[in-house]
C-alpha cells in the first residue's frame, strides 16, 4: 500500500495539465481503479484483516483526494499568474477618447446669429409654425392673388369637408412672430424671429423645411440709416471681419415699403468667400421699413410708429461661412459630414448648453 501511494503522489505531483490530472484519478479512483478494487476486496478478508485495511485504504483514498485538488490548485494558480503576466492593464493610464456628439451647423449658426443681436438689444421672440392664413398672409399686406398663396407654394393643413374656418397653413416665413408680437407687447420693440419655415420646394439651394431669422425694430424715429447700421454690425461680427461694404438694391416686399435686397462686397478667389474685400456682390437677405398696413395689423399707429425689418436665411448664412455647398447635406448628412465641415471640433458656449464638440 505504501508503494501505491508513492506511486500515485508522485504521478499527480508531476501532472502538468488538469486533463492529466483526471486520468490519473480514473486510475486510483474510479470504478477500475486500483484503490477501488483493493476496496472490493475487503469483503474477501477476514474481519482481522479488514479492521486494519479498511482504515487504511480510506486513509489513501482522502491522502490521494487532496493531492489531486491542491494540485488543480497549483496549476491554476500558475494559469492565473501567467495570465497577468501577459494580459497586464495599466490602471494608472488615462481614458481612451471616446467621440461625443457635435452640435448641428444650424444649431451653431442659430446661436450666433442669436448672441450678436442680443448685444445690439434685440430680444427672441417664437410662434407657432402652423400659422392661420391671417397671420401668416393677409396681416403681411399679401394680397390673395400673390403667388406665396398658391399651393404649389405653401403647404396647406388638410380640412374635412364642411370645415369652413379659415384655412391653417405650415409658415412660409418667422413674419407672422412679428405680428404676434406686435399685438402682444406694442410699441417700442426690438426682436428677433429665428424658427423653421416651410414651403414646397427642393433642389440644390431650397428644402421643404428650412430656417430663417427675421429682425424687427418699432420706435418713433427709426429709419433706413438704422437698419444699415444693424446690418453692417452683424455682417462684421458674423463673418468676423473688420469692415465691409454694404448696399441696398431696391426691390418689392409685400410687408416692407420702400424695400431693399441687401448685398454685401465680397471675393470668390480660390471657390473660397471672402467678405469685405473684391469687386463682386453678394445678396445675402431682404429688408425695408414696415408698411403702414402691417403696424395697422399688429395694433400700432403708424402716424406714431415705424420700424424696419429684415430675413435671411439661416441655412444659407451657414453655407456661405462654412463652405457647403448644397443646402440638402445638412438633413441627410451623418458625423463624418459634419466632421468634414469642422464641427466636431468647435468649443464654443452654445444655447443648447454646455460645449460643443
Amino acid at each position: 500500500m505504501d508503494d501505491l501511494k508513492a506511486k500515485y503522489l508522485g504521478l499527480i505531483a508531476d501532472a502538468g495539465d488538469e486533463s492529466a490530472i483526471e486520468d490519473l484519478r480514473v486510475q486510483a479512483l474510479g470504478k477500475k481503479g486500483e484503490i477501488a478494487l483493493l476496496m472490493r476486496g475487503l469483503g474477501a478478508m477476514s474481519p482481522e484483516e479488514r479492521q486494519s485495511a479498511g482504515p487504511a485504504l480510506n486513509a489513501l483514498k482522502d491522502e490521494i483526494n487532496s493531492a489531486i485538488a491542491a494540485r488543480k490548485a497549483s496549476l491554476g494558480d500558475a494559469a492565473l499568474a501567467e495570465r497577468l503576466r501577459s494580459e497586464w492593464l495599466d490602471v494608472t493610464l488615462p481614458a481612451r477618447d471616446r467621440r461625443s456628439g457635435t452640435i448641428h451647423p444650424i444649431s451653431q449658426v442659430s446661436d450666433e446669429v442669436t448672441a450678436i443681436f442680443a448685444d445690439m438689444g434685440f430680444a427672441v421672440a417664437e410662434g407657432p409654425q402652423v400659422e392661420s392664413d391671417w397671420y401668416n398672409f393677409d396681416a403681411l399686406n399679401i394680397p390673395g392673388h400673390h403667388p406665396a398663396r398658391a399651393e404649389m407654394d405653401t403647404f396647406y393643413m388638410h380640412r374635412l369637408a364642411g370645415d369652413n374656418r379659415a384655412p391653417s397653413v405650415l409658415r412660409t416665413h418667422t413674419s407672422p412672430v412679428q405680428i404676434r408680437s406686435m399685438e402682444a407687447h406694442g410699441a417700442p420693440l426690438r426682436i428677433i424671429c429665428p424658427g423653421r419655415v416651410y414651403r414646397a420646394d427642393y433642389d440644390q439651394t431650397h428644402t421643404p423645411m428650412f430656417h430663417q431669422v427675421e429682425g424687427l425694430a418699432i420706435d418713433r424715429n427709426i429709419s433706413m440709416a438704422n437698419l444699415k447700421w444693424v446690418l453692417e454690425e452683424f455682417v462684421k461680427s458674423y463673418f468676423e471681419v473688420d469692415s465691409v461694404d454694404l448696399r441696398f438694391r431696391a426691390s418689392h416686399f409685400p410687408f416692407t415699403e420702400p424695400s431693399a435686397e441687401v448685398d454685401i462686397r465680397c471675393s470668390w478667389e480660390g471657390g473660397t468667400l471672402k467678405v469685405g474685400e473684391g469687386d463682386d456682390w453678394l445678396e445675402i437677405l431682404g429688408s425695408g421699413m414696415i408698411h403702414p398696413k402691417v403696424l395697422k395689423a399688429g395694433g400700432i399707429d403708424p402716424d406714431q410708429y415705424q420700424g424696419f425689418a429684415f430675413g435671411m436665411g439661416i441655412d444659407r448664412i451657414a453655407m456661405l461661412k462654412y463652405g457647403i455647398p448644397d443646402l440638402r447635406a445638412f438633413f441627410d448628412s451623418d458625423l463624418r459630414w459634419l466632421r468634414h465641415y469642422g464641427f466636431a471640433s468647435l468649443d464654443v458656449p452654445t444655447l443648447q448648453g454646455g460645449l460643443s464638440r
